[in-house]
């Protein structure tokens, strides 16, 4: 399989991916009773960033492509406000907190770097 998309190369959008699956990962210890509600939303809110990052990066003009990097920060500050609910709600420990939010951290900086670099 040679043929790739351009958004396959995105170190941002590899990385996104990664923490879209260790953020579904840290909620399946969530309780059964956050199923529909903070599981759900940190999925959802987690996958929103690699798919924002995908769907700016095909046929889309500088201004809508920087409009969709936007998109995926505020998805990635939703699932650091997850994060700090589980930890809270004592669903993580506060070691996987730190660990997640080191790598949504530093997520938040490859992708506002990758949006100021696009003109």
């Amino acid at each position: 399989m040679k043929a790739k998309f351009k958004f396959e190369n995105l170190m941002v959008w590899q990385k996104a991916m990664d923490l879209g699956d260790d953020i579904l990962f840290l909620s399946e210890k969530f309780p059964a009773k956050e199923n529909f509600n903070l599981s759900s939303q940190s999925c959802r809110a987690a996958d929103s960033i690699a798919l924002n990052i995908s769907e700016g990066s095909i046929g889309q003009s500088n201004p809508e492509q920087k409009r969709f990097i936007g998109s995926a920060i505020r998805s990635l500050a939703e699932v650091v406000t997850c994060l700090h609910k589980a930890k809270r709600r004592n669903y993580i420990a506060v070691d996987e907190f730190n660990c997640h939010y080191k790598q949504a951290f530093s997520l938040m900086n490859k992708l506002i770097a990758y949006k100021n670099s696009i003109k």
